[in-house]
């Protein structure tokens, strides 16, 4: 009998359906969790739904992943029976070429990252990975994070889980670009990356404005830590911040004009993007970035090290994402929401919900 309960889609139309398979059992370098919540992300809903190409099916999404250590392998050190533990977007890749060497697993150099979901699975269980929107995983412990029980005293296990994508995509381009005390950074887009990317920003200690189309976010992105809300469609309000950002860092995953940005920058300023869209954006001005040495740049998720050192800065400082928590039955629909941006700001899944 399959050990693994689970919610999967068989094509892009089909809704949401019990579904069960088998994990690997525990080799020696490996831990296995039983699942307690998993985060939602867009990525999600995109492989789900077929809208970036190669979803195999059935697909199990599920990246953001926080659940209770069952069972360790023989070689395992760092973690034991009955700890917290999270995973992330990726379960494996090479460990042996220059970027994972270098605690950059995300830009693998020989095959790339092994995706939590939808990606060839090397251990032979299942054709492709299958992801968190089930009842347990088994993972190679050097891809395993750890959860400070503190940290969940502070703002409960839920709110954790979406640190695996949308606190990590944030912070890792904000610690590269050096976020902190005496530089101003922008934020574009207050969804579940963008309302990450300010609580960041602030917690290092950086001057931090948020960039949105919508004036009815104001008050909410000043709670979260912005120290001023710019109308992104007021032509007089972004003039008025010309040459004045060190930072960018670009949610919006539809395609648009880079150049309202990129005049924001000071000399020497990088806009980053992070969001990903079906079309590109037009193409930005050379001449806008030649005359102040700018940079646009892109960023993905962070390593295992990085996201680790995420976890415990969040652990300081109490950050955790704002969650709506659902159960699994409701994932077609929290898909739909998703789609209005009706959610503030992450939906997490509550996975007691699978049943025992």
């Amino acid at each position: 009998m399959p050990n693994t309960r689970a919610y999967a889609v068989t094509d892009a139309h089909a809704p949401f359906a019990p579904f069960a398979f088998d994990r690997r059992e525990p080799g020696p370098r490996d831990v296995q969790i039983a699942l307690l919540f998993c985060g939602v992300c867009h990525s999600d809903l995109h492989t789900a739904k077929s809208e970036w190409p190669g979803t195999v099916y059935p697909c199990v999404p599920g990246h953001e992943m926080v659940g209770k250590v069952t069972r360790v392998g023989a070689e395992v050190t760092t973690f034991k029976v009955g700890d917290l533990a999270a995973v992330g977007c990726m379960v494996d890749s090479c460990m042996t070429c220059e970027s994972c060497t270098a605690g950059h697993e995300q830009y693998c150099d020989t095959f790339g990252m092994v995706f939590s979901y939808n990606s060839p699975d090397k251990h032979g269980t299942t054709k492709v990975t299958y992801g968190g929107y089930s009842s347990q995983i088994t993972v190679d412990d050097r891809f395993c994070l750890r959860i400070s029980s503190k940290h969940v005293d502070k703002v409960g296990l839920a709110a954790i889980a979406p640190l695996l994508c949308a606190g990590i995509t944030m912070y890792s381009p904000l610690k590269r670009w050096g976020a902190g005390k005496g530089k101003k950074v922008g934020i574009v887009g207050l969804g579940g990356l963008g309302h990450m990317g300010v609580k960041l920003s602030h917690a290092l200690g950086a001057r931090t404005a948020l960039f949105t189309t919508s004036a009815g976010k104001a008050e909410d992105a000043k709670r979260l830590g912005a120290d001023e809300v710019i109308l992104s469609k007021d032509a007089d309000a972004m003039a008025k911040q010309a040459n004045s950002f060190d930072l960018i860092v670009d949610t919006v995953s539809a395609s648009h004009d880079l150049d309202a940005y990129t005049s924001l920058l000071k000399r020497d300023g990088t806009l980053v993007l992070i969001g990903a869209p079906a079309t590109p954006h037009p193409s930005p001005s050379a001449m806008n970035l030649i005359f102040r040495r700018r940079t646009i740049a892109g960023s993905l998720i962070g390593g295992i090290r990085e996201t680790q050192e995420m976890l415990d800065f969040c652990a300081e400082h109490g950050i955790a994402s704002d969650v709506e928590v659902i159960p699994m039955q409701k994932i077609d629909e929290a898909y739909a929401r998703m789609v209005k941006s009706d959610v503030k700001y992450r939906f997490v899944i509550d996975l007691a919900s699978l049943g025992g």
